[in-house]
């Protein structure tokens, strides 16, 4: 039996100081479950130094398990894990945020969750079970759910978080979404679940805290929201 191995894709703009935390904690979750890993580190090219101290976590803990493959500018993160995933060696990827909404300790629960019943996506919920989010105001919490069930609604994909950004795909599945997959901005992981259940990949849930960012400015903006809600719409009438 082959071993598994867990590749990790963290697209990064100006996350100097949130990186080596992050990469430390990943690599304690691995190590202490035995797990084979890699983190790929896909930078837009930060102006606050994320590279510099993406080399240094390359030296620290080794080629193969760190690799930095840098971009020449923001290019948005759908197409990150594009670029990410030309360098993935795993036969699973993890995408999460590398700004600390998303913790480590969670990774070996979808790992779990993954074997239960071989599922093809594993992906964090907030909004089932014991999940929540935590740092946010009234107001994003509000624009998030009703995000939510806009396209719970309209697209009807049964998964409770379809914006979330904490996943574990197989290797072949992601490949075969993202072949297909159009949007580029916020309303490409909620396009990635729907054609996911469209092409008729199994999908699973682990219920997860999002903890807003420890530091830098949240990406969100007014714009986000009504691509998004354009996003809903050109899936209903194209998936």
């Amino acid at each position: 039996m082959v071993e598994n191995k867990y590749s990790v894709i963290l697209p990064t703009y100006n996350e100097k100081r949130n990186l080596p935390i992050l990469v430390y904690l990943l690599q304690k979750t691995f190590t202490e479950h035995k797990l084979n890993w890699e983190v790929i580190i896909v930078d837009d090219n930060s102006p606050d130094g994320t590279q510099e101290v993406a080399k240094k976590l390359v030296s620290l803990f080794g080629e193969d398990h760190i690799k930095l493959k840098p971009r020449a500018g923001k290019l948005g993160l759908g197409t990150a894990y594009i670029h990410g995933l030309n360098f993935v060696t795993g036969n699973f990827v993890i995408i999460m945020d590398a700004d600390f909404s998303h913790h480590p300790e969670a990774i070996p629960e979808f790992i779990a969750k993954q074997k239960t019943k071989d599922y093809d996506i594993v992906t964090g919920t907030r909004y089932a079970g014991d999940g929540g989010v935590y740092g946010w105001d009234f107001k994003r919490k509000l624009i998030s759910r009703g995000a939510n069930f806009l396209a719970t609604v309209v697209l009807r994909p049964n998964v409770s978080d379809l914006t979330g950004s904490f996943r574990l795909y197989k290797t072949e599945v992601l490949r075969k979404i993202i072949d297909v997959t159009k949007s580029k901005g916020y309303v490409f992981q909620m396009e990635m679940m729907v054609r996911a259940r469209a092409l008729g990949f199994s999908v699973g849930e682990v219920p997860i805290s999002f903890v807003d960012r420890l530091y830098g400015e949240s990406k969100l903006g007014g714009d986000e929201i009504v691509q998004y809600a354009k996003g809903v719409w050109s899936l209903f009438t194209s998936v």
